[in-house]
Order: C-alpha cells, then structure tokens, then sequence
C-alpha cells in the first residue's frame, strides 16, 4: 500500500477535533494541532502527527490536564515565571514566548520560564515566533530521562532540545533546533513503528554497551531497566560526548531547576502506587530585540553576508551544496504544502485508532491521495 500524502489543513482539522473531543479548549487544540502539523511540514516527523497518540494516552490517564490553571507567579520589566498546571506543553508554550516577546518589544530582551509543564513539541516553533516581531527567538525545554552521561549507564537527563532563531534580509532566518542527544526519543519511536533497527553509536544497553535493538531500548526507557540515548557527539569524550552531556545539563538548568520544574529523572513523577502523576516538565523563553542592539536593517544584511559567505566556501570534494540551519526545513515546508504531508502506514493505522476510539471521522479515502 503506497503511502498516502495528506494536506496540512485536512492532518490539522482532524488533530483539533481529537484534542476537542478530549475536553481541551478550541483554542489551545488549535494550536497543539498546529505545532504538530509545522512538525510535519518541516520534515520533523518524529514530533509529527506519529506523536498523537502519545497526547491521547496523556489526557485519558490525567498526565495531561485538559483544561489547565496556567498562572503567572512571577513577574518582572524583563522576567516572568509561569505555571502551566499540568496542561498541554504547546499552549503554555505559545504563551510564555508570546510574554517573551511583548517584553522584548518593550524594553529589549525577555526571558520567561516554565514549569509544570508537558512535552511542547518541536522547540524551533516557539523561536520562530519571535522573527515576526524582528526579535532573535530562543527556545528549549528538559524532557523525561532518556540520556545517559558521559561514562554513564543509566538514562537520567532529557534529549533536552534548544532552538535559536533570527532574522535575515534576503536569505531565509536561520533556525537552529537541535537535541542535545544524537537523537530524539521520537526517532526511535519512528524506526520502532517502521521496524529498523537504531544506527550504531545512538544507544547504550543496561550495561552501556551499544546496541541496535530499537524494542529493547524503548522497553528499557519505558521501564526505567538501564540505558538510553547517547548525548550529541556520541560515547566518551573522544568525539565530544561531553559537550552534548553538557548542554543537555544547561537545558536542564534553565528549564527545570532556574523556575523550580522538574529536572533530570524528576521531570515525571510518580504517586503512590507507581502511578505517573501530571507531568513537571520546564521550558525556558527568550526574546531578543534587533533594534536594541544595532538598526534592524544593518542587522538583516550583515546575516545576508554571513549566510552568502558560508553557502559559498569551499565543497567538500562530491558535494555541491553548503546548508544554513532551517534551510533544508524551510525548503521541505514548501515542497509539503503544495504536495502534501507523507504519513507513514503505521501513523495511519494509529490515527484510524484514534478516530474509532474516539468516534471521529478519518477520510483517507484514496491511499495514494489524501485531500
């Protein structure tokens, strides 16, 4: 069965209606539907639409607060502290940035932190925000335990994303979004869907051997059995797997301990009983105005000139082209609105689920076109 190709307003609306029909606010499941759609569309198809049922799960447990009390706590010119009351990470997300940036705008940098929180999805949707309003936009967030530190076996740290954004003239904005691992949860959730196996040098075991096994390592994680994710750069210290541990740790600092959520293996608690309680998670905002700085317009061209001096250095010998972050996205996001988002077979079959389960309706009536 060939793949089908489904239009981004057709994945949004049906997303929308499965947060609605769990109790979530019109507004907060419009824009939890539209941080996993830009997933999608940007190529990001760990943090996709396959990441559905993961928020299902979530409100039907509780984990998840549907209708959540999100609260200012703290405030300052510059600052701000936000608790999210369990809800769903990506409306708390979107309003902490849109705080961000309004005191941005006024006095030239925010910063607002999180806690209380839920997985937000992909990080580089909150920095890009930010361009609109002509500020740099920075983004990041701490996650359940699935890294394990340098020399470590024991998965006890986030993939731990952080994303930066800014502006530029005629060049398109550089967006930076990374994990702080070799590679997020979700990757392995996709290739575990697809039945591949992991690449060498992406997972330790609970002895903290590599291993492959896709299975044995979400069983792992799930389970809290050992092992886990290496961070960015790898095992040791030779190809800089210290660094990775590192800016996973600063991550941690910013989003958990700076606003008091959750760090390390204490962003997802548990009751009594083992039973998972609303989830603790942290993420931390910032805005940066140009115009505080320098004149925009100085700013927008010196990027222009650094992005056309690194796209025209030197090609490694067979390469032809040269990348800026958030290029090859921005360049995916075209080529899928006009063709479609690909969905994986077995996302499909997840989300005729979901749309049984929930009594929902699915139209996927031609498998090789969706509209």
């Amino acid at each position: 069965m060939q793949e089908p190709r489904v239009r981004a307003e057709t994945l949004h609306h049906f997303c929308q209606q499965v947060f609605e029909k769990l109790e979530v606010p019109e507004e907060e499941a419009a824009i939890t539907a539209d941080v996993l759609v830009a997933a999608d569309l940007r190529g990001i198809d760990s943090h996709g639409v396959a990441r559905l049922k993961r928020y299902v799960d979530g409100l039907r447990t509780g984990r998840m607060i549907a209708n959540p009390r999100v609260q200012v706590i703290k405030e300052t010119l510059s600052t701000a502290l936000i608790d999210g009351g369990g809800g769903l990470g990506q409306p708390i997300g979107v309003r902490a940035m849109r705080l961000a940036i309004e005191k941005a705008r006024e006095g030239g940098a925010g910063f607002v932190a999180v806690r209380n929180s839920n997985h937000y999805g992909i990080a580089g949707y909150y920095a890009i925000m930010a361009l609109d309003s002509d500020c740099m936009g920075i983004s990041m967030t701490n996650a359940s335990p699935l890294v394990v530190p340098t020399f470590g076996r024991q998965a006890i740290l986030g993939t731990n994303p952080i994303s930066v954004a800014a502006p530029a003239g005629q060049e398109r904005p550089f967006v930076l979004d990374m994990a702080t691992s070799v590679v997020p949860r979700g990757k392995l959730e996709l290739y575990h869907l697809l039945a591949k196996p992991l690449l060498e040098g992406w997972a330790v075991d609970e002895r903290g051997s590599r291993t492959t096994d896709t299975g044995a390592i979400l069983r792992n994680l799930s389970e809290r059995l050992g092992g886990g994710i290496l961070p960015l750069g790898g095992e040791g210290e030779e190809l800089g797997g210290h660094k990775g541990y590192g800016l996973a740790l600063m991550v941690d600092i910013l989003s958990g301990v700076l606003g008091g959520a959750g760090y390390a293996d204490k962003v997802h608690p548990k009751g009594e009983e083992g039973k998972m309680k609303p989830g603790s998670v942290g993420h931390f905002f910032g805005a940066l105005l140009i115009e505080a700085f320098r004149p925009l317009e100085e700013f927008r061209a010196a990027m222009d000139d650094l992005i056309r001096r690194l796209k025209g250095a030197a090609k490694a010998e067979g390469e032809n082209r040269i990348y800026i972050h958030g290029e090859k996205e921005w360049e995916m996001e075209e080529e899928r609105r006009k063709r479609g988002i690909p969905l994986h077979l077995p996302v499909v079959t997840m989300m005729e689920q979901i749309a049984e389960e929930l009594n929902l309706p699915l139209i996927l009536d031609n498998p090789s076109k969706v509209c």
